[in-house]
């Protein structure tokens, strides 16, 4: 009798051993998730800072999509904010104002330079419509147009991986594998104290 309680007893410390490596995987998964969650937040909010100081965002840019790349629980953005979550709009706006200026910087002189032009090469008389003809032609010719700027490259959405080897990843593992041993455990358990209660 006293050697059926012992293994009981046994049992139930095994059980409850599990359980509670269980709870505790399960407590360094959910503490896991939040760092790498924490860790993708500081790294778009520098490359945020980055991109409105008007700094070098590669390096930022780099880091945020190793870390998404390499871990669990880090996507930017969600289904009711923008896409792609991660745009460089400080980036894209100088890019636009930097080709306004050259475009403005070329063809700010343009008008006088056909006038020139057109008074010097002017063949048919420099009055009325030959005058304008001559000008718009040569503005055409030799003015500056805008340069397409492509705003898709200064937008990104990076994916992490359903699992990573880190502390998430690890302790999920160890959760899933301690849980499938408390149950294997409790209903081992529970099938011998039955067999136990009809064998006396």
């Amino acid at each position: 009798m006293r050697m059926k309680q012992f293994d009981e007893r046994r049992d139930i410390a095994k059980v409850g051993i599990f359980g509670g490596l269980t709870a505790v995987s399960g407590a360094l998964f959910v503490v896991g998730m939040v760092q790498n969650g924490d860790g993708a937040v500081e790294r778009y909010n520098a490359l945020k800072a980055a991109d409105e100081a008007g700094g070098d965002v590669s390096e930022t840019l780099n880091d945020l999509r190793s870390f998404i790349y390499t871990h669990m629980n880090t996507e930017i953005g969600g289904e009711n904010g923008i896409y792609p979550p991660i745009q460089l709009s400080g980036t894209y706006d100088r890019l636009l104002a930097a080709e306004e200026k050259r475009v403005k910087d070329i063809n700010d002189n343009l008008y006088s330079e056909a006038q020139a032009y057109c008074e010097a090469n002017g063949n048919q008389g420099f009055s009325g419509r030959n005058r304008i003809d001559c000008i718009n032609g040569y503005i055409d010719q030799n003015g500056a147009k805008p340069r397409e700027i492509e705003s898709s490259l200064y937008k990104y959405d990076f994916v992490a991986p359903r699992w990573s080897p880190d502390l998430a990843g690890f302790s999920l593992l160890a959760s899933i594998l301690f849980g499938l041993i408390t149950v294997l455990s409790l209903i081992s358990y529970l099938r011998t104290r039955h067999f136990v209660h009809l064998a006396n």
